[in-house]
């Protein structure tokens, strides 16, 4: 299957946008797992 030159520009700016959007989600669960980590670090401490 060949892709017109539109169409391959469309499927390109659709894989940005979506590495755009993954990269915004792993920046979310970086934060996430970085809180949780402290959270069980003071829970550790807490406990022992």
């Amino acid at each position: 299957m060949e892709l017109t030159p539109e169409q391959l520009v469309a499927e390109f700016q659709d894989a940005v946008m979506e590495l755009y959007f993954a990269r915004k989600r792993i920046a979310v669960l970086e934060a996430e797992n970085a809180a949780l980590r402290t959270r069980l670090e003071a829970t550790e401490q807490r406990d022992t």
